[in-house]
């Protein structure tokens, strides 16, 4: 397999814009750092310091445009949204990644932050919710301003643990995120997710956070060096009205992996649902199907009742898992 490092799109290479991003309004925002990253926003004509924004994180290396109709669909339910890329990936990425300095807590820390503090300037006054998808949940949790967050919901949130992985798949994910991987990261100088049709391209320092093999997240790599840096991970600033939901067949969601990742939110208030895919007659639902239109009308109004409530509906499907 060749490793050549491929080129983001030209505007006039890409694919047209999905129906539900026609709304969205492309912008450009510059990180602490300097870096410039990319992203839409679906805004209402008129300002209304009532109405929240909902900031979307996405998961690890999938693009921002993934989770347009869920925007569309918050924004016609009376948000303001913002979605966005990390740097490297879809409209964040800025030629080869090849050389590109960035990690998982480069995505929380730097990226998110930039996306809490734009949500601030550009909206002000309106309460800032977040929607955080896989490791999307985990950088909620990485920004410094994270106590001005009101809600937050997140969807099989985790940051990778392989012993979390459910036990029939666990061995085949070890093999394919933690060795292959990391190999071919090596081979390459960045993962080329891309042409295997697993991920977008993703920089060799996420990688390094993802395969490495520890519970906890201040042990992997850059978690690590923010601690040694900062002295704390900030996930204790966030103080929003969580609801974690997690799927049942989400080989990566199990009930460890999202616990694990919760119990660093120390200082929000939790509630965990746990879904079957039989409790809105599916056969399966998995890691990445939430946000497709297909579970508009029985997965995105828990989400959005949470968000406009911070209450759990009478009728919601699916089981609280108990607090410990």
């Amino acid at each position: 397999m060749s490793c050549q490092d491929t080129p983001p799109l030209q505007a006039a290479q890409r694919k047209p814009p999905l129906a539900a991003e026609l709304q969205g309004d492309p912008f450009k925002e510059t990180a602490a750092d300097g870096f410039v990253l990319g992203g839409f926003t679906w805004r209402h004509a008129l300002p209304d310091i009532q109405r929240p924004v909902v900031i979307i994180n996405a998961a690890t290396s999938v693009r921002c445009r993934h989770y347009s109709r869920f925007a569309d669909y918050l924004f016609a339910n009376g948000f303001d949204v913002i979605t966005y890329d990390y740097r490297g990936i879809g409209e964040s990425r800025l030629g080869s990644i090849k050389s590109l300095n960035a990690s998982w807590t480069d995505w929380g820390a730097l990226d998110f932050e930039a996306m809490l503090r734009r949500a601030q300037r550009e909206l002000p006054g309106q309460p800032i919710d977040v929607v955080g998808h896989s490791f999307g949940g985990c950088a909620a949790g990485l920004g410094e301003s994270g106590q001005i967050i009101r809600r937050l919901v997140t969807v099989g949130a985790q940051f990778a643990y392989w012993r979390d992985y459910a036990p029939e798949q666990r061995w085949r994910m070890f093999g394919k995120w933690h060795l292959l991987m990391p190999l071919l990261t090596l081979f390459c100088g960045y993962f080329p997710g891309k042409r295997l049709g697993w991920l977008e391209d993703t920089p060799a320092g996420v990688v390094r956070d993802w395969s490495t093999p520890t519970a906890r997240y201040e042990r992997r790599p850059s978690g690590k060096a923010m601690l040694a840096r900062t002295g704390q991970l900030p996930f204790a600033n966030v103080r929003a009205q969580t609801l974690a939901i997690s799927i049942s067949d989400d080989p990566y969601g199990t009930i460890a992996a999202i616990e694990r990742l919760l119990s660093y939110f120390s200082h929000a208030p939790k509630t965990h649902l746990r879904i079957a895919p039989q409790d809105i007659g599916e056969q399966q639902v998995g890691h990445f199907a939430f946000f497709r239109s297909a579970y508009q009308a029985t997965l995105w109004p828990i989400a959005l009742n949470w968000l406009q409530t911070g209450k759990l509906a009478p009728d919601t499907p699916g089981r609280e898992v108990p607090r410990s």
